[in-house]
Parts: C-alpha cells; sequence; structure tokens
C-alpha cells in the first residue's frame, strides 16, 4: 500500500523535456537566490522565539538547524536534477513512494509554505506597529495587533491579517517579483543585518551571555513566566524553531534545469548560501545577545521586533527605525513567493486529480489560478490575525520536516530502484548524508511542542479523510491503472 500508483519518472518528466530551458545559472547567482529566499521573517523576529527558549545558547540552535538544512538540501538536490518540475517533494514522493505518500506530503507542504506566509505576516505586523509607535508617536490597540493565542492575548492582528489578504489580491492579478526587484530586496535585507551588526556589537558585554544554557540542551516543558502557560525550551527546541530561518533554500534547488554544470554549481549555490545566511545569522545573535541580553523571560525575549529593539535600547533609535522599514520593504515579498509555492502545489494536485479540478481553474482575465489562491489567503489571514509567530513557525516547521524527511528517503529509494537514471546532480556519500538528514528531521520534529506535534498528526488524518473520500478514485494515475487493467 505504502508504494502504491507510484508515478513513473518518465511520465513525469515528459512535460519538462518538450520545454527544455537554457543553463544560464552559475555558482554566484545560486547563492545569491539562496541567500533572498533564506533570509526572511526568521532572523528578524525569531530571535526573539530563540532567546526565550535556549538564551544565549541560540547560536548553537542556529549551528544545528543549518547542519540539518545542509545535508537535506544535498538530497533535495538530486531529486531537483532528477524531476525538474513544479511540485517540489510532492512530485519527488509521487515518483518514488507513491499516491498515499505524496498526497501526505502535499498536504504537509500546505504547513510549509500557508502557514509560513502567516507567520511572516505575523513578523511584518510586529515591525509595522513598532515603526508606527516610534516615527508617528501612535500606539495602536493592543487588542487590534496580537491575535488571541499570543502570550500577551489581544483580539486580533488586523495589520498581519490585511498584509496577507493584499498579498491575496496581487497574487490573483498575476503580479510577481522580477529578478531586478528580487535583488533589490536582497541588498536591503543584507544591508539591514549588516547595519545591525556593526552597531549593536560594540555594545557586546560578555556578563550578557552568562548562564550561557539556562534552560538546558534537549526540550522540555516549563512554565512560561509571562503568559503562564507551557512552553516547550531548550537549545534543541530552540533549533527546532530557528529552522524556520533556513526554509528557502529549495529555490536553489528547483533551478537544476537551469544551472550550468550542476554537479559543481548546485552544491556551491546550496551550501553556500547555508554558510553566509548562518554567518550573518550567528553575527545577528551574537550583537543582541551580548549587547541586551537574551534571557527567557527578558525584554529581549518579549520583543515583537527583535532587532530594531536592540538597536534603540543601545542608543541607535534612528537604525531601529531603518531595520523596521527594511523588515517592512522585505518581508512582503517573502509572504508573495510562500504562498506562490502553496497555490502552485494545490495548483499541481488538482492537475493530478487528487483535488477538485476547480482549484486547477484559471482566472479568465488575468490567467492566474484563482479560486486555490483565494482559498489560500483565506486561510493564511485567519491563522495570522489568530497565531502568535512562535506557533505559526513551529507548525510550518513540523510540515517542512516531513516533506525534508521523505525527499531524504526518497533519494536512497532512487538509488537502489533505479541506479542507472541520469544524476545531474549526485548527492555525496548518499549513505552518510540521507540517512543524516532522515534522522535529523525527526530529532528536530520531536523537539517540537507537544501540541504542535498532535496539531500536525491530527492534519495528517484530516488529509487521509479527504483523500479516500475524494482523490483515492479521481486521481489521474488510478484512470491510467484501470484503463491498463481494463
Amino acid at each position: 500500500m505504502l508504494f502504491w500508483r507510484v508515478k513513473p519518472l518518465d511520465l513525469i518528466l515528459e512535460t519538462a523535456e518538450q520545454k527544455a530551458l537554457t543553463r544560464t545559472l552559475g555558482a554566484f547567482q545560486l547563492t545569491m537566490l539562496g541567500i533572498g529566499a533564506i533570509i526572511g521573517t526568521g532572523i528578524f523576529v525569531l530571535t526573539a522565539e530563540a532567546a526565550t527558549r535556549a538564551g544565549p545558547a541560540m547560536m548553537i540552535s542556529f549551528v544545528i538547524a543549518a547542519f540539518v538544512c545542509a545535508v537535506a538540501a544535498l538530497c533535495y538536490a538530486e531529486m531537483a536534477a532528477m524531476v525538474p518540475v513544479s511540485g517540489s517533494a510532492y512530485t519527488y514522493s509521487y515518483a518514488t513512494m507513491g499516491e498515499l505518500v505524496a498526497w501526505v506530503v502535499g498536504w504537509a507542504l500546505v504547513l510549509e509554505y500557508a502557514v509560513a506566509a502567516s507567520a511572516v505576516s505575523v513578523g511584518w505586523s510586529g515591525y509595522m506597529v513598532g515603526l508606527v509607535r516610534e516615527v508617528l508617536g501612535v500606539e495602536l490597540p493592543h487588542a487590534l495587533v496580537a491575535g488571541p493565542f499570543d502570550r500577551n492575548p489581544g483580539l486580533v492582528n488586523l495589520p498581519a491579517m490585511g498584509i496577507a489578504l493584499l498579498i491575496t489580491w496581487l497574487l490573483v492579478l498575476g503580479t510577481r517579483e522580477s529578478a531586478r526587484f528580487n535583488a533589490v530586496l536582497v541588498a536591503v535585507k543584507l544591508s539591514a543585518l549588516g547595519l545591525f551588526i556593526v552597531l549593536a556589537a560594540p555594545a557586546i558585554q560578555a556578563e550578557n551571555f552568562e548562564p550561557f544554557m539556562p534552560n538546558g540542551f534537549f526540550a522540555r516543558t516549563v512554565i512560561d513566566p509571562i503568559s503562564g502557560n507551557l512552553v516547550t525550551v531548550g537549545v534543541a527546541a530552540a533549533a527546532a524553531s530557528i529552522f524556520f530561518a533556513y526554509v528557502g533554500f529549495d529555490a536553489v534547488s528547483t533551478a537544476a534545469e537551469e544551472t550550468v554544470n550542476p554537479q559543481r554549481n548546485l552544491p556551491i549555490g546550496l551550501i553556500g548560501s547555508l554558510a553566509i545566511c548562518t554567518l550573518i545569522y550567528l553575527g545577528v545573535a551574537a550583537a543582541a545577545t551580548g549587547s541586551v541580553g537574551a534571557q527567557p523571560g527578558g525584554a529581549l525575549a518579549q520583543s515583537r521586533e527583535a532587532l530594531a529593539f536592540v538597536l534603540r535600547e543601545v542608543g541607535h533609535g534612528w537604525a531601529g527605525d531603518l531595520v523596521a522599514i527594511a523588515a517592512g520593504l522585505a518581508l512582503p515579498s517573502v509572504i508573495l513567493m510562500m504562498m506562490f509555492g502553496q497555490t502552485r502545489i494545490f495548483f499541481v494536485m488538482s492537475r493530478d486529480g487528487l483535488l477538485p479540478p476547480v482549484f486547477a481553474r484559471l482566472h479568465p482575465r488575468y490567467g492566474t489560478p484563482h479560486v486555490v489562491t483565494l482559498t489560500t489567503g483565506v486561510f493564511v489571514a485567519l491563522f495570522a490575525a489568530l497565531f502568535p509567530v512562535g506557533q505559526l513557525a513551529d507548525i510550518s516547521n513540523s510540515g517542512t520536516l516531513f516533506a525534508f524527511f521523505t525527499v531524504a528517503v526518497g533519494v536512497m529509494i532512487l538509488r537502489r530502484t533505479q541506479p542507472e537514471r541520469t544524476r545531474h546532480f549526485r548527492t555525496p556519500a548518499v549513505w552518510v548524508i540521507a540517512p543524516l538528514a532522515a534522522a535529523g528531521c525527526v530529532f528536530l520534529f520531536f523537539q517540537l511542542s507537544g501540541a504542535t506535534e498532535l496539531m500536525f498528526l491530527g492534519w495528517a488524518a484530516f488529509g487521509l479523510l479527504v483523500y479516500y473520500a475524494y482523490g483515492r478514485n479521481r486521481s489521474h494515475m488510478a484512470t491510467v491503472l484501470r484503463t491498463r487493467t481494463g
């Protein structure tokens, strides 16, 4: 049953072979693409969440998350080079482990993309609310800028809801970033982080790193001193949350078909972008921790705009405002790409017959999949309105870790079942790297909170009900198999 209805790679590749892309991307372009995709809400916002869970030892958490991403990225690259078509891990799973696993992966990718878009929306809201307060002197009502599940509960996060709906409208119209615009946003983000490190680093004091690991290494549940709720803390728990800060590197692997000499340039782009982002993240974490302290329950841990808060605390309010502006400019593009990815996953699943055909319907004027875009947009806006960024990031990570796990397993399966197939990129030391990637994903998954794990299992169970009620008998692979056996 597990390997039921495996979709042949040759069938998947037919479309790609008909529309071969020109190989123009080198190692530098791939590295810049990866940096642009990776740097987003994770570092601008989750620094505060990491302080809550790990204290100053969050720097170790950044390294752990980066390592798991690196070994998963090498597996992703091999699959992307073999199956250079839309669908991401959903398509790869369909080709290796069959329709049932592919469905669960596609369903999990909703958590990766849609919930991640909600998390970025909440992160954007925090910076914008702080900017309005500092620049205009206007304090927005707390009830309208925090959801009911926040550590300091409100009624609804209207700014987060608003930006999600605005991006949904733009996607229906067909608005997409140009390469030049994306390059400008990458420069804005890197400049903001560089400015933060330069100004915050001189304020570092050794005593702010003590105690270095107040909550220990492995995940454990304690009572939050602020909200009184149960929270999961520890260096490993922070790594499972910070994992969100690296999501986006798969944008490099999806460019496999357009890469010059992919055997050489793909690993450089993947590992290079991850290495550069890790160094930047460590610099930011060290500067934030050393300048204002990062103890659980402290001022940094409570901030909704961590980097701007640090700069204001060390006497550079003007720079804090610039960082907030940079976040306000750059983060909506991340929301757009997350939602774009989500709508395209559902679009492919609908085209395969696993979801109703209405989700594959295109707008008569704009030519965009407007039904699935609007459905996704409402989902994203509601989650952004109700949940805090830390919970959203954890929920997103649960889906991402499951998808990455299946890619690592899929690489090993194809090495055994189809060793003769051409691989434009081969995962080095695959029988070491792929098991490490799978084990790393499992380890981080079980460092998430019990509530997050249960939510993921509940979402997967609901997805299976949808599959057996609809997709199982309507999938195009089912039609093909009935035709062959008939």
